[in-house]
Formats: structure tokens, sequence, C-alpha cells
């Protein structure tokens, strides 16, 4: 598996998944581009994975940001080959204590952002006649979470968009797939509180968390070249955590 004179846009990718995906590309020989809202952060990894990584920042809850980051894009990198949708965000929280604005970060963050992301650098796409889409979405997203019922919501309609936007755009030789990882040790779980994290390593069958690394090399995966014919596809990546279809 090769992504030489590939140019890779990772979402999220200062730390935890996005951060591995981003490692994982470069290790291929991609030029990886570490889009992240921590600046500073994924500005020091791409300096550590070299290869021609090249940190922009990026909030994919702003529609100005996610514009002026295409701009750079197409002024400064070029082409884009692959998108990994991988940012997200939520919290453990029953869904009667839930307010709006928790509401609009959650749906803003893990849904518009990748679809208003993904509707920005799809005509480069399409104008050159191919690409890789892969979107993260989440087991929650597909049998839902206890305690983050928005954050399901949202994850769920990432899959269903993945799937459908693979329908539109097969005939211009660009893939979309989705990728639901179970319980990974990131960051953004070492703030959930032990109690729920020894939960999720009771439910998963292998009895562990996933490493950042093992969802990165299914991501890899569907944007390959191996993985040419596969479009509209979902991938659980959980230890067994869920398997439903």
């Amino acid at each position: 598996m090769s992504f030489s004179g590939k140019t890779v846009v990772v979402t999220g990718a200062a730390s935890g998944i996005g951060l591995a995906t981003a490692e994982a590309f470069a290790a291929q020989g991609a030029r990886v581009v570490i889009a992240d809202i921590a600046v500073e952060k994924a500005q020091a990894e791409a300096e550590r994975i070299g290869a021609g990584a090249v940190a922009i920042a990026l909030d994919v809850t702003k529609d100005e940001l996610i514009a002026a980051f295409a701009k750079t894009l197409a002024d400064g990198v070029g082409d884009v080959d692959v998108l990994a949708n991988v940012a997200g965000w939520g919290k453990i929280q029953p869904f009667l204590e839930n307010d709006a604005a928790f509401w609009d970060t959650v749906v803003g963050v893990n849904f518009m952002g990748p679809v208003k992301l993904t509707r920005a650098l799809l005509p480069g796409m399409i104008g050159r006649g191919g690409g890789r889409i892969v979107n993260v979405s989440s087991d929650a997203g597909r049998v839902g979470s206890l305690g983050e019922t928005v954050y399901s919501g949202a994850k769920a309609g990432i899959i269903g968009f993945s799937k459908g936007l693979a329908r539109e755009v097969a005939r211009h030789a660009i893939t979309v797939n989705c990728v639901c990882p179970g319980p990974t040790d990131t960051p953004l779980l070492a703030k959930v509180p032990e109690k729920h994290q020894e939960a999720f390593v009771r439910a998963t069958p292998m009895r562990r968390l996933a490493k950042p690394s093992e969802i990165a090399h299914a991501i890899l995966f569907f944007a390959s070249e191996e993985a040419g014919f596969v479009t509209g596809q979902v991938l659980s990546v959980s230890g067994g955590l869920a398997m439903a279809g």
C-alpha cells in the first residue's frame, strides 16, 4: 500500500485517531495536511512527522474558516487526492441534561463539519477525475450509545451521508467509505470518567480499547488503490463491541 505522490487532508490530526492517521499516511509516502483547530499542536506534529507534512488551521464548525482552509489548500498545497474526515467531539451526558448549545456543537463537529468540508473539496476531485473520501463515524452511530444520544444521531448521519454521496460520485471515480471506531485510547476518551472507560473494556469482547493506529489502518485501506472498487461501505473497528449489520 503506497501513497507516494498523493496529497492527503486529515482533519482533527493534531491528536488521537487523526494524528495516528496522518502518521500512517506519511509513512506510506503521502504529503499530509494536518488540519486542526489546535494550530500550535498541529504545527509541532507536522514538523515532527516531516516528509512534507504541513499544518493548516481548521475549525469545521465555522463556514468562513472552511472557506479559508480550502483557499489555502488551493493556493499553497495543490490538488487533494484523499480527504479523511476524522475530527470529532462528544461528551457523555444524559439527553435531558443537554442544552441547545451542546447539540449545536455535537452536530456541527460530527456531522455538518464533514459535510461542509467535503462540499468545499469535492469539486476539485471531480475536476481531476478521481479521489478518495473516508469519513470517520462511530459504532455509536450504528447501534447507539448510552449518554451519547445526539452524538449517536450525528454519527449515524455521517453513515447515511457517506452512502448517499458514494452513489452520487461513483461515476467520477471517487469512492466514499466510512470507518466506525469503538472506544479508542485517545486524549478525548481519557477525559471520560474511569468507571465509563472500564465499562467500555468490559463490553468489548477483545477486552481492551482500540489503539488509534488500528483505526488509522482501516482508513488507509479505504483510501488505497487496493480498495478502488469499494465504495459506500461501513467498517466497524471495535474489537467486536458492535456486531450488528
